[in-house]
């Protein structure tokens, strides 16, 4: 069965930094595009950053820079590197891996920036 399970959410103040996991069971996880997004209360859900099957990332244009998404075919995970962060990226962090017309969503992990 497919799943995606992300981790490393939590409680950071401003300017901190902070490491999102998404391990992916149950696909051939190599070949997927994966993508991280976000949804804060509130707002519709938004594209963070992707990396294809072949390692090419793009980012959302505010995040370039603070953000770094890569990944680990041995290990079947995506990671997100989140620096300097600010309270507006406060959100629940989704991970997702897309093939063609398949796709899958992780059940997401709180991301709160707060002093």
């Amino acid at each position: 069965q497919e799943q995606l399970v992300e981790s490393g959410g939590g409680l950071v103040q401003p300017g901190g930094s902070l490491r999102l996991s998404c391990a992916a069971s149950g696909i051939t996880f190599s070949i997927y595009t994966m993508g991280w997004y976000r949804q804060a209360p509130g707002k519709q859900r938004e594209l963070v950053a992707a990396i294809s099957s072949g390692g090419r990332t793009n980012y959302a244009d505010s995040l370039k820079g603070r953000f770094t998404m890569y990944r680990d075919n041995a290990k079947n995970t995506v990671y997100l590197q989140m620096n300097s962060l600010k309270p507006e990226d406060t959100a629940v962090y989704y991970c997702n891996a897309r093939l063609g017309t398949l796709g899958y969503w992780g059940q997401g992990t709180q991301v709160t920036v707060s002093s």
